[in-house]
């Protein structure tokens, strides 16, 4: 398009990627990520089809894990967003199967944000899906895949780049970044998967105070975003649950009349100034 401000411009016309994967890795032991790097690059994972982005935490923690995800997220230029733990190696199955499995998503389910190795069931919290072998199991293959999950497990997430998805960047620490991760892509009408991707993960995981801590601001974080409230626009008013029946039943425009008469009697009441803004909503619906 030409312009005659003299002003240079760039057209984003399609969402164009470099690399088919970006692996990313928090490193606090290089010696793993060496070994991780080797077992990728022998798994057919090379810099034609890839890129590898790290934080260095093997000295200071530069970032935590929530905020270095938030910085592979941002800056892969991968179409597909590999996040994996410096201790896990492609040890059984190799890119090929992976893409395979991805390939098969994108038929099943066009809507899926996060695939992983080990998650329950979106409805029943008594039923695992898991394809790992780690320190106490070997070669295990528990369920039918793919499957739905709520979450998956941190150690590997395979995450849609196009969605641009973020975890919260005010919980913090290095627990439950996954299942923040899934929470998001679930409340945008996106689902996670476990799928039938074996790995090696070399540790499993050890839950401390500090675990306890993220859990908590993790349940705080959530029980903010899912309060029954009101929200008005410039152009209009929403009443937002969780609850169907309640959005529909309170999504009424006799609804948000009452709601309004409810806020001018309580301000009256409370002394404030009561200020009549509906004259330049005319156009709008409420």
């Amino acid at each position: 398009m030409e312009t005659s401000s003299g002003l240079t411009l760039n057209e984003i016309d399609e969402i164009k990627y470099e690399k088919f994967f970006s692996i990313c890795t928090l490193v606090a032991n290089k010696a793993e990520y060496e070994l991780l790097l080797l077992s990728a690059k022998n798994a057919g994972f090379t810099n034609d089809n890839s890129e590898f982005l790290y934080i260095n935490n093997s000295e200071t923690n530069k970032f935590n894990a929530f905020d270095g995800l938030n910085q592979f997220l941002n800056k892969a230029k991968g179409k597909y967003v590999i996040l994996v733990h410096q201790d896990v190696e492609f040890k059984f199955d190799n890119v090929d199967i992976l893409i395979n499995r991805i390939d098969e998503m994108n038929e099943i389910d066009p809507k899926w944000a996060v695939l992983g190795n080990t998650g329950y069931h979106i409805n029943n919290m008594n039923k695992q899906y898991t394809r790992i072998t780690d320190p106490g199991h070997n070669n295990q293959k528990d369920g039918s895949f793919p499957s739905e999950v709520s979450c998956v497990d941190e150690n590997i997430m395979i995450v849609k780049n196009d969605l641009n998805l973020m975890t919260s960047n005010n919980i913090g620490h290095f627990h439950l970044y996954g299942a923040d991760l899934c929470l998001q892509a679930t409340m945008q009408g996106y689902h996670n998967y476990v799928i039938d991707f074996h790995i090696l993960h070399k540790s499993g995981g050890f839950p401390n105070q500090s675990f306890y801590d993220t859990k908590n601001r993790l349940i705080s974080q959530y029980e903010n975003s899912s309060k029954v409230k009101f929200l008005r626009t410039p152009c209009t008013v929403l009443f937002l649950s969780n609850s169907k029946v309640l959005n529909f039943l309170m999504n009424r425009k006799i609804m948000y009349s009452l709601k309004k008469r409810y806020d001018t009697f309580r301000s009256k009441l409370k002394g404030e100034k009561v200020l009549n803004n509906n004259k330049t909503q005319s156009k709008c619906d409420i």
